[in-house]
């Protein structure tokens, strides 16, 4: 038995075998002379990754709609197409092995489409490549991967936003990095799919753990790799009593969130997509208090239509059947890259080109995503919040041209909610300095702690050196917060917290003192601060 020790993000037992994951993973090249053996190869990897893909189109059509689901009918039609598989072939022919051959028909295909006129063709290039990186995913696939049962333990460096979103399907049981920080979105993905998760474990990325059977211990920030009998009762033991407290707090679904003395919480919960509402649900959250929608710009290879993010958005507000559903306009840039967005290189991207600046720099971009939630707010109690708001003038900018999207759709007699909230996020400390002026110019406030904390403490949240250094509960940062809720509630705007801070039971009842109305967490928090809060005195 080997032992590996980390701090833990996300408390649980999972078992599963290592999965060391590369999202950059080259592709080997050899020569080889056994050219039918690797047309059968070829053959059999096109067969699954066309399975695949027909089961995601399947997927994406019952559970978002059939116009999202087109792309897919696109790919399998292209692992189909003659002309690419006869290109394959021909490399196979001239002596290299199957996976090389599909990757360079793909690299190939897609600069010959890159060159033509048409718009539309020159954006299937992506499509191409896509079609090509799944054949050749496909070789290290067994038959019955997806049906196997099998619980596998994501092992990486980190995962970048982009990978988590392939990563969701998949019948992970764990997350351990060697990266990564507690604010990472390895860890935020952890929790919001309630995985357990262990990051900084230094050396875990050692080839000769691939395939091996572990064990993830989070609530220690321990791994065993190749445990005995002895630590996998001891582990199964901890795993059960854990699995009876969660029922325990069954009992507090539907009950109101507020404490003895009678002082009302809004609890709310975060999502990244639609796939996160059935955890939101099954924890009774009473709303959504962010609704990250750049996830729904990641995992494509062209900006979503308006009629796609409508749907997505509606879906939402559909299924929340009335309660609160905060969507947040695209936060894209700094880490949550997007290729097709064509953002330059930056040194520092943390500081530069992201979120509402993108928004507001890219007009029609953002008018798009404006009008779908409009759009959807006539279907339920939709609310709209901008990220990183810096400035007075920003603000102002982002709500003159919501304005003008307001006077688009009613030119165009297309009902939605004239009366829907809108508020920032305020995850910067300028935002928290001036959040007097910026309050007599929205609705409400949500605080985003992890940036707020990144900001003001100078310590990039994704950077595992200075992990120890990211303290979200430092002075300064609660002088922030209870200063943005001074200001909030002098002009009368009710304020929130959307950070992973929320959920620390430490400073709840600081929180609500201070003048905190919402509190917004991973859906697997909801029971247990419910409860908390429950049984609070004041």
């Amino acid at each position: 038995m080997i032992t590996k020790n980390g701090k833990g993000v996300f408390g649980g037992i999972a078992f599963g075998n290592i999965k060391i994951f590369n999202g950059d993973k080259k592709v080997k090249k050899y020569f080889t002379t056994d050219t039918a053996g690797e047309k059968k190869r070829f053959e059999a990897a096109r067969k699954k990754a066309y399975d695949k893909t027909i089961k995601l189109m399947e997927k994406t059509a019952s559970e978002i709609g059939k116009k999202e689901a087109a792309i897919f009918e696109i790919h399998s039609m292209m692992m189909n197409d003659d002309d690419f598989v006869a290109l394959v072939e021909s490399k196979i022919d001239g002596g290299i092995n199957a996976e090389a051959a599909v990757y360079e028909a793909g690299e190939e295909t897609a600069e010959m489409f890159s060159y033509l006129s048409d718009e539309y063709m020159r954006q299937r290039a992506a499509d191409v490549k896509d079609v090509a990186e799944r054949i050749v995913e496909a070789f290290g696939q067994d038959d019955n991967e997806s049906g196997s049962g099998e619980k596998t333990i994501i092992v990486a460096y980190d995962l970048t936003p982009s990978q988590t979103v392939g990563l969701r399907d998949k019948n992970i049981s764990g997350f351990v990095t060697e990266g990564g920080s507690a604010t990472s979105h390895t860890a935020i993905l952890a929790r919001t799919m309630n995985i357990p998760a262990v990051i900084g474990v230094k050396g875990i990325l050692d080839e000769a753990y691939d395939g091996r059977f572990a064990a993830v211990d989070s609530s220690s920030g321990t791994i065993y790799i190749e445990p005995n009998a002895t630590t996998i009762n001891r582990l199964k033991d901890k795993k059960d009593k854990a699995e009876t407290e969660m029922q325990l707090l069954q009992r507090y679904k539907g009950v109101k969130t507020e404490t003895k003395g009678g002082k009302s919480v809004m609890l709310y919960a975060n999502i990244s997509n639609m796939t996160d509402l059935d955890m939101v649900l099954a924890n009774d959250a009473e709303g959504i208090g962010l609704f990250r929608t750049e996830f729904i710009f990641m995992g494509r290879n062209t900006f979503p239509s308006e009629d796609e993010q409508f749907e997505i958005y509606k879906k939402a507000v559909e299924k929340m059947g009335g309660k609160r559903v905060i969507i947040r306009t695209v936060d894209i840039g700094a880490d949550k890259k997007v290729d097709y967005f064509n953002i330059p290189h930056e040194e520092n991207p943390a500081l530069g080109y992201r979120a509402i600046r993108i928004c507001l720099d890219r007009v029609n971009i953002f008018k798009v995503q404006l009008r779908a939630i409009l759009r959807a707010s006539h279907y339920g109690k939709a609310a709209l919040m901008f990220p990183m708001i810096c400035t007075l003038e920003e603000l102002r900018k982002a709500k003159n041209i919501l304005n003008e999207v307001k006077l688009e759709l009613d030119f165009e007699s297309v009902p939605y909610d004239r009366n829907i909230e809108v508020g920032i996020m305020v995850e910067t400390p300028s935002a928290a300095l001036i959040s007097e002026s910026l309050a007599k110019e929205c609705d409400f406030f949500s605080i985003g702690t992890n940036d707020l904390t990144q900001y003001t403490l100078a310590v990039d949240r994704q950077n595992n050196m200075v992990n120890s250094k990211f303290d979200t509960d430092h002075e300064s940062i609660l002088r922030l917060i209870h200063f943005t809720a001074q200001s909030a509630k002098k002009e009368g705007i009710w304020v929130g917290i959307c950070g992973e801070l929320g959920a620390d039971k430490r400073l709840t009842e600081k929180f609500i003192k201070w003048g905190i109305e919402e509190l917004s967490v991973s859906p697997v928090y909801i029971l247990s601060l419910r409860k908390h809060i429950t049984e609070m005195e004041f």
